[in-house]
């Protein structure tokens, strides 16, 4: 049992990747769950992006805005999404994220769309 029923009505997940020595950091991010997977996204520079290249382990946690974790951890395997080449997952990810956020994600689309940073998709699979 890899305890994801704990996520429903969450807004935020504490996503734990891991340094090549082993330690983990954790970062809050918005999410949305779609048939057992999680999606997310970041900066595609982030180092929370870089260290999941190196290492797909990751654990996530229910958490507030400030990274407060009030649930258990769950083990799991990410990977990135590039918005070009992984187009039609990363957009309906996207889609997901704004039905479930609604104007705020609406208005962090269009600011993004003005930055000149790119972005990249974060889909946290469980077994």
């Amino acid at each position: 049992m890899n305890n994801l029923a704990q996520f429903t009505n969450e807004k935020y997940l504490s996503l734990e990747s891991f340094k090549k020595d082993g330690a983990g950091v954790k970062t809050p991010i918005w999410f949305v769950e779609h048939e057992g997977t999680f999606f997310g996204y970041s900066l595609a520079d982030a180092y929370k992006v870089k260290r999941i290249r190196n290492n797909p382990r990751v654990r996530v946690a229910p958490c507030d805005s400030r990274g407060n974790v009030h649930g258990a951890w769950v083990e799991g395997r990410a990977r990135i999404l590039d918005p070009q080449t992984d187009a039609a997952e990363y957009d309906a990810g996207q889609r997901r994220l704004v039905q479930k956020y609604g104007l705020i994600k609406r208005l962090a689309n269009l600011f993004a769309k003005f930055s000149s940073r790119p972005r990249a998709g974060i889909v946290i699979e469980f077994d």
